[in-house]
């Protein structure tokens, strides 16, 4: 679909789908109240293969990392089990299975902090959610399974919907990823999720070039026509690493310059690997764009 998606357009869509405000959006016991400062997820990665070289391949690894965030201040711990680097081969439920759930349910019981889990996988987010887990993460925004609506709607959970191109990739980058993320919020709120409930996410790095992922980054804001909060991942991406062409461990400068850009174009959550350092940039551009200081 073009980008005869119009800002007037989204509008009488979001009127129609009965999305005026953004809102809140309550996850366990905490409450996200979109545009006053932003918020900050940590990354646990539990794989062995995850692209930006934080795999950790025990528990007690995973468990200590998670527990790390929450003492550091993040607002949400998002715990994967499949690697997302490009090229990646896909894991079996019992073995996704195998890797989170000890996480989740350790992390459950020892931090207050709520948890996010980053699956495409009916089973897995339905055993996350029965664990204690407050967010489903869906990397491909109920294309590959359309019932995480269901059961985000079931749960009354917030759900991440993230734009996906590694099916199909397209040539004008930010229509593509309104209309895709328009058509994923239309399939959530058709299987019952409440508007409020409802995150988006660009998909830096998913099936996008170079300059896609940048024009992305610079032009994040008119993703704000649809009237949902936005999340954005740059953290140790490919992106980095071309444009400075450093290796993993020195990404960390130009992960700050991205999620500052980020907050300043409209993010309202960055997920992120260097917790306290971006948790830094985060209050500085909160001081600067939402003149929010402490």
């Amino acid at each position: 679909m073009a980008l005869r998606l119009t800002k007037a357009h989204l509008i009488e869509w979001r009127k129609a789908r009965g999305g005026n405000s953004i809102g809140v959006t309550r996850c366990g016991d905490a409450t996200f109240r979109w545009g006053e400062r932003t918020y900050v997820m940590g990354i646990v990665n539990v794989s062995p293969d995850s692209f930006s070289g934080d795999g950790l391949s025990t528990v007690e690894s995973a468990v200590a990392q998670g527990k790390r965030f929450a003492e550091e201040g993040v607002d949400i711990i998002d715990v994967g089990g499949e690697s997302t680097r490009p090229n990646s081969s896909p894991i079996s439920i019992d073995e996704e299975l195998r890797r989170v759930m000890p996480v989740l349910e350790k992390l459950v019981a020892g931090v207050k902090v709520p948890l996010s889990v980053d699956t495409y996988k009916y089973e897995v987010a339905r055993r996350a959610l029965d664990a204690g887990v407050r967010m489903l993460n869906d990397i491909w925004g109920l294309k590959a399974e359309p019932k995480l609506a269901t059961l985000a709607a079931e749960r009354n959970v917030p759900i991440i919907l993230m734009s996906n191109q590694r099916d199909k990739q397209q040539r004008y980058i930010v229509s593509a990823v309104i209309s895709d993320l328009k058509m994923a919020i239309d399939v959530a709120l058709d299987a019952g999720v409440r508007w409020d409930n409802i995150i988006i996410d660009p998909g830096i790095g998913f099936g996008k070039t170079l300059e896609q992922n940048l024009e992305l980054v610079r032009r994040l804001g008119e993703l704000k026509a649809l009237g949902r909060p936005i999340l954005l991942g740059t953290s140790r991406k490919s992106m980095i690493g071309l444009v400075l062409d450093l290796p993993l461990d020195q990404r960390v400068d130009g992960t700050a310059a991205s999620v500052a850009i980020g907050i300043a174009n409209g993010a309202d959550i960055i997920r992120v690997h260097d917790v306290p350092q971006m948790m830094r940039v985060s209050k500085m551009g909160d001081a600067i764009v939402r003149r929010k200081r402490g």
